[in-house]
């Protein structure tokens, strides 16, 4: 199916972007990778009048040290968060969590930003960036203003982004030394996940000195499994002893039933999922 006709635009900073987006209200929407929102549009499922694109603004891209800090641009694409040493580094469970993006073609158009924007509960990255406890910069009319992940996903495919907003850059504090794993289950190839854990470990002579646990399509949004952090804290960073601190993972999730699975199903596979994920990110 062909996409209803629109204008196109392609500023070339954000605040030329933020006034084109004003100027089409209710009628504009962003382009980003474009990974979700063209096939909606090549299905009619929306229709607006004007496509602003963000590709061609250089100071949306990118991975930057800013001290206690890595910042990463909204339009880096995932393959870029991948690859980049800086996030190995210091965000280790970022880089796992973007290799399973999809396929290589998707990974190299999709965006970082766009990806959270989107909120998918089944999408890859806002598990792992609610995880590390991240903050989400956003630009509109009246100037910039931070977001805390965990205020940031608010529903499904909805977030604390105004319509006249633009997400510009993800900010993730440091986390240097810690292991890191994303646990992803699907049942072929390239499919969104059925479910997905994200674990960060800081390991300390075979002990659990630190977790960060992040569930992907446990619930309408991602979630933050502090509970399970707090019984890994001080644990061995042994089978046993993980199995009995994530027996716990799934309460208070509310998991979809489809038809890749019911919400027990999920539930199930979140347990074990966050085994495999935190004794991988723990180096056992």
């Amino acid at each position: 199916m062909i996409p209803t006709a629109f204008d196109y635009h392609a500023p070339t900073s954000i605040d030329e972007a933020l006034r084109l987006l004003a100027e089409g209200g209710d009628d504009a929407k962003l382009l980003a990778g474009g990974q979700s929102l063209l096939p909606v549009l090549r299905l009619r499922l929306a229709a607006p009048e004007v496509i602003v694109d963000l590709g061609k603004i250089d100071e949306l891209r990118g991975v930057r040290d800013d001290g206690d800090a890595i910042v990463i641009g909204a339009m880096t694409p995932h393959h870029e968060v991948v690859e980049s040493e800086l996030v190995q580094q210091h965000a280790l469970v970022l880089a796992q969590a973007a290799a399973t993006v999809a396929d290589p073609q998707v990974r190299h158009r999709g965006t970082f930003g766009g990806s959270l924007a989107h909120a998918d509960p089944a999408g890859d990255m806002p598990a792992p960036v609610l995880a590390l406890g991240s903050e989400l910069v956003a630009a509109g009319p009246d100037g910039r203003r931070t977001i805390a992940a965990a205020d940031f996903f608010e529903d499904l495919f909805t977030t604390a982004l105004g319509d006249d907003e633009i997400l510009t850059e993800i900010r993730v504090p440091k986390h240097t030394g810690w292991g890191g794993h994303y646990a992803k289950f699907t049942r072929v190839a390239q499919q969104w996940s059925i479910v997905a854990v994200a674990a960060a470990v800081r390991a300390e002579a075979g002990s659990i000195a630190e977790a960060k646990v992040g569930l992907t399509n446990m619930g309408s949004v991602p979630i933050r499994a502090v509970a399970v952090e707090r019984a890994l804290a001080g644990t061995s960073a042994d089978d046993d002893a993980v199995r009995a601190a994530v027996a716990a993972v799934a309460e208070g999730t509310n998991p979809p039933s489809d038809i890749n699975g019911d919400a027990d199903y999920r539930r199930h596979l979140a347990t074990v999922l966050a085994r495999r994920a935190v004794l991988a990110a723990a180096g056992a």
